[in-house]
């Protein structure tokens, strides 16, 4: 599906993914049928729940095993705006009433892994649980959708969306893969939170078992609805928090793929130590790490000391440095770089924090310190038990603040601890903190920046931000959309700096090259759903 240019940025340019060895050559292939793929999972999975939980962690051992009402393309997922149905019929809707009234058809031949039909009241009970969750609901893309009126069934296979006014970035908010569709009756019988422990889906693959801290495992579907699919007999999801053991078991083909990614040196050993049995797939990366300030603290409460956070770091020079050791890359502000939407040099380098003179954002980060009264700050460092880029990056961090005489104490905490210090406790003074998006929907990711969007850890309010935010909301052109993002990135970033940037991320999957038909987009987040993936054994 296109939008319409006035409603939706340009694509990014072609050609976003860089691919080696034998990548593009899968989609000319028959696929094979069998085989279970085995893959590495370097994070801890928080819940099963895709409508609270944020983390690959989760969505690369759980997506399988969930459809969702539209997807991106699987054979085109670099591009931010080719969309497919997945529980609808036919295109995706472009459409009515002014761009205001979306109505999907829904598949007939769909049943739940328990054996019940889907219906259209599955798709409405699944999205008013994302955009009007009762109080005391989490719902981690609540914020997406605040263009959203009402859902509702008009018929036993239709749903209907009414938009409060038209807005590009609906239809890729509801692509999303963390979108999963779950049934009326499970929410009805069991309750909001019972999806956290429990998998009822209607993906291409269903729920074996979860060995906490090994392996979570899912067997082919038979009744799966995109008929021929999955190619698979099943997968095995392993779970290796170490690196070291990531590359391991691909090198010793324990293991064919990572769909996270590795840093440089990590494709380069592989390549080298397998030579045309490893394929390389490359792209930019829809994420960004952020060090977020609690403002529920003192006195993280006073822009001065967020300001002088953010001044410490010398992002260009840390981006050669980096780059060279870590999965990140790009120096950005709020919107992924070298979209349209996105910042030049020259207007980032406005920015708090981004100026070239280092020396200088140092100087006036101390001044800022002591004017705050806290020339000797101490900060309690929230950092996520993650090799890449958490701990990379938190390293450097401490090392940046230092220069400003910063003293940074560090906890590394394993993902579940590390997600319920930062969403439940709001036990730190600084977090390590992350937006990483799938589909590339600028005006949608950059609500993580919102005091009030479900996926902000900062505990502030900023009248003035959801002002400015809703303005871009409804920009009806691009050139509308670049003006105000600029005052929102500053007003986020500048003026008050409520988020820390860092870098953006670079994607670099290597992996074995009998794995067909899976294709790297600019998310690790994307197609995940596996029913395209073959093996060529």
């Amino acid at each position: 599906m296109k939008f319409p240019r006035s409603l939706f940025a340009i694509p990014l340019a072609a050609g976003l993914a860089l691919s080696f060895g034998m990548a593009n050559t899968a989609q000319a292939m028959e696929p094979k049928k069998g085989g279970v793929l085995n893959f590495v999972v370097g994070s801890k999975i928080p819940s099963y729940d895709g409508h609270i939980e944020g983390t690959f962690g989760m969505i690369h051992p759980i997506r399988p095993f969930y459809s969702t009402l539209i997807r991106v393309n699987p054979d085109n997922p670099s591009s931010p705006t080719d969309f497919v149905c997945d529980l609808c019929e036919g295109d995706v809707p472009k459409g009515a009433d002014g761009f205001k009234t979306y109505v999907f058809k829904i598949r007939q031949d769909v049943k739940f892994h328990d054996g019940n039909p889907l219906t259209a009241d599955d798709i409405t009970a699944t999205f008013k649980k994302i955009i009007f969750p009762p109080k005391g609901v989490a719902s981690a893309r609540k914020a997406f959708f605040k263009m959203v009126d009402s859902v509702e069934s008009t018929g036993k296979y239709e749903v209907t969306f009414k938009l409060k006014f038209p807005s590009g970035s609906f239809i890729p908010s509801v692509a999303m893969p963390f979108n999963f569709v779950y049934a009326k009756k499970d929410l009805d019988a069991h309750g909001y939170s019972w999806h956290q422990k429990n998998v009822n889906g209607s993906g291409a693959f269903s729920f074996v078992q979860h060995q906490p801290g090994s392996f979570v495992e899912g067997k082919k579907y038979a009744a799966y609805h995109h008929k021929g699919k999955p190619y698979l007999d099943g997968f095995k999801a392993i779970s290796a928090p170490k690196m070291a053991l990531r590359l391991q078991a691909i090198r010793g083909d324990r293991a064919a793929i990572e769909f996270r990614g590795f840093p440089p040196k990590a494709r380069d050993d592989l390549v080298k130590a397998l030579g045309d049995k490893i394929t390389v797939q490359e792209s930019d990366w829809n994420c960004i790490l952020l060090a977020t300030p609690n403002q529920a603290r003192k006195p993280f409460d006073d822009p001065r000391v967020r300001k002088a956070l953010s001044l410490a770091l010398d992002r260009w020079g840390g981006s050669k440095y980096l780059a060279k050791i870590a999965i990140v890359k790009t120096v950005g502000g709020v919107v992924f770089p070298g979209h349209p939407l996105a910042a030049t040099k020259e207007e980032l380098m406005k920015l708090t924090g981004y100026g070239a003179d280092v020396a200088a954002n140092r100087k006036e980060a101390k001044r800022l310190l002591k004017e705050a009264g806290h020339p000797n700050l101490k900060v309690d460092f929230n950092n996520r038990g993650v090799d890449q880029p958490y701990k990379v990056v938190g390293t450097w961090l401490i090392d940046q603040w230092k220069q400003i005489g910063v003293e940074a104490e560090q906890h590394v905490n394993p993902s579940p601890v590390f997600y319920d210090k930062l969403r439940k406790k709001h036990d730190f003074d600084v977090s390590i903190d992350f937006n990483c998006q799938s589909v590339v929907n600028p005006i949608a990711d950059v609500t993580k920046f919102l005091g009030s969007a479900g996926n902000n850890y900062g505990g502030y309010k900023d009248e003035k931000l959801e002002e400015i935010y809703g303005r871009l909301l409804r920009a009806g052109t691009e050139a509308e959309q670049r003006t105000i993002m600029r005052e929102y990135e500053t007003r986020a970033l500048g003026e008050m700096a409520h988020l820390i940037p860092t870098l953006w991320w670079y994607k670099i999957n290597p992996h074995r090259s009998y794995v067909k038909g899976w294709s790297i987009a600019p998310s690790h987040y994307l197609n995940q759903h596996l029913d395209q993936v073959w093996l060529d054994k």
